[in-house]
C-alpha cells in the first residue's frame, strides 16, 4: 500500500535523472530550505536543463513551522511555471510545504483555505530527498502546517513521496545542535510507534530497526564520521516508515507548544516529553485503553526494552533520559502562566493514539515535570 522507490545517489545522482526522465518530467518544481545551495545534489538539479533539457523552478519561501501563506505561494508558483513534477529537498518543514503544494496544486484559490476543501485528486509525481536524519517526512503520508497560528494535520495518501533519495553527503554539515535533535526526534518516532495503540507487527518491525539503527550509530555520527550518515538516514527513514503506520502520541501532541513558546527544535521538544512521559505511561498501564488489553501493551514495552538493548521497560526509559542528559540539551525555563497554554495546545486526537489515558491534570503534572519552573 505505501510502496516508495529508493534512489541512490551514486554516478553523479544518475538514477534521480534517470527517474525524472521515466516519469516524462518537463518542468521539475524544487521546494526547499536555505541549505539547498550548499548540497552536491543542487548541482545535478540545476544541470537539469541543459543535460535532460528539463526546465527547473526554484520555491523557497518558507520557515520552520510552515505557515499556510507558503502553500499559496508554492501553489501558484507551480501553476504559473506550468510545473508537473515537484521534488523536495530539505528537513521536514519543505517536505510538508512539498507535500501540500502537491497535493492542492490542482485546486483553484478561493476564499475558503484549501486546508477547509475536500481535495482535488491529482496525479502529479512528488519525489523527496531529506537534509537531515531524523523528520522521517520522507516515508510519511502527513504534513503539518499553521494557519492563522494554528496546526493543521494534514494526512493524505497521495502525499507519500513515490521515490525517496537517501543521500548521506546533505549531512556534511548539518551543525551538531540539529544532528542531536533530528536523532532524537527519529527515537521518539520509533518509540511512539511501538507503544501506539495502533501498533503492528509491521510497524514494531520498522520501529526497532530504527531504534537499534540510531543507538549503533550515533555516537560516530555526532562525532562527525562520515560513514555513518547513511545509516542514521536509514535509521530515521524506518522510524517514519513506522509512524506512517501508526501516527504519533501524547508525545508529539504534547510537544508542539514546546517548540513555539521556547524555540526548541521540533525534535528537542519531543524528547524533553517523552523523557518524562515513558515512565509515566509505565506507572500507569492499568489505564490502558490500547484495545488489545494490558498484557499486550506490557508485552509490547518488554519489546521496545529490548530494542533499546535493555532487560526492562522502566530500564529502557531511564536509558531514554539518560541519552537526553547525555546530549546536553538545554530544559527550557517556563512561567507559571505558560502551564494553562501548553495544556490548552494537546490536540485530543493524537491523545486517542495513546495507550494510557491523560486526563488534564495528568497534562500540567507532567509539563511541570518536563520544563523548569521560573521561580522555583
Amino acid at each position: 500500500m505505501f510502496d516508495q522507490t529508493l534512489l541512490s545517489p551514486a554516478d553523479g545522482y544518475s538514477q534521480l535523472c534517470e527517474y525524472l526522465e521515466q516519469l516524462g518530467t518537463k518542468h521539475l518544481l524544487v521546494v526547499h530550505d536555505g541549505a539547498f545551495a550548499h548540497l552536491k545534489v543542487a548541482d545535478a538539479i540545476k544541470r537539469l536543463p541543459q543535460t535532460h533539457g528539463m526546465a527547473v523552478t526554484e520555491f523557497s519561501d518558507l520557515q520552520p513551522n510552515p505557515r499556510y501563506a507558503s502553500i499559496e505561494a508554492g501553489v501558484k508558483r507551480f501553476r504559473e511555471s506550468h510545473c508537473d513534477t515537484v521534488l523536495a529537498v530539505g528537513g521536514g518543514s519543505a517536505m510538508d510545504v512539498a507535500k501540500c503544494v502537491k497535493l492542492y496544486a490542482d485546486m483553484e484559490p478561493g476564499e475558503l483555505p484549501f486546508v477547509k476543501r475536500e481535495v482535488t485528486p491529482n496525479s502529479i509525481p512528488l519525489l523527496a530527498i531529506p537534509t537531515t536524519a531524523g523528520t522521517g517526512s520522507e516515508a510519511t503520508r502527513f504534513a503539518v502546517i499553521y494557519l492563522n497560528g494554528v496546526k493543521q494535520s494534514i494526512a493524505h495518501d497521495s502525499i507519500l513521496p513515490q521515490a525517496v533519495l537517501l543521500d548521506p553527503s546533505v549531512l556534511d554539515t548539518l551543525p551538531d545542535y540539529q544532528r542531536k535533535a533530528t536523532l532524537l526526534d527519529a527515537l521518539s518516532h520509533a518509540i511512539e510507534s511501538f507503544w501506539n495503540v495502533n501498533s503492528t507487527e509491521e510497524s514494531q518491525r520498522f520501529a526497532a530497526s530504527a531504534i537499534e539503527g540510531v543507538l549503533s550509530h550515533m555516537d560516530a555520527y555526532l562525532a562527525h564520521d562520515a560513514s555513518h550518515c547513511l545509516p542514521m538516514l536509514q535509521a530515521a527513514y524506518r522510524a517514519g516508515q513506522a509512524i506512517n503506520l501508526t501516527k504519533t502520541t501524547a508525545g508529539h501532541a504534547m510537544c508542539y507548544k514546546i517548540t513555539s513558546l521556547y524555540g526548541a527544535s521540533h525534535g528537542h521538544a519531543a524528547a524533553l516529553v517523552n523523557r518524562k512521559l515513558w515512565p509515566w505511561t509505565l506507572r500507569h498501564l492499568n489505564r490502558c485503553i490500547d484495545p488489545r488489553g494490558q498484557a499486550y501493551l506490557e508485552t509490547s514495552f518488554a519489546k521496545l526494552a529490548h530494542a533499546m538493548g535493555c532487560e526492562t521497560a522502566m530500564e529502557a526509559a531511564q536509558k531514554f533520559s539518560d541519552l537526553f542528559d547525555r546530549l546536553g540539551l538545554p530544559v527550557p525555563e517556563a512561567r507559571a502562566e505558560d502551564f494553562p497554554v501548553l495544556c490548552a495546545s494537546v490536540n485530543p486526537e493524537r491523545m486517542k493514539n495513546h495507550p494510557v489515558a491523560l486526563t488534564v491534570e495528568d497534562i500540567d503534572q507532567l509539563y511541570h515535570e518536563i520544563l523548569n519552573e521560573k521561580g522555583r
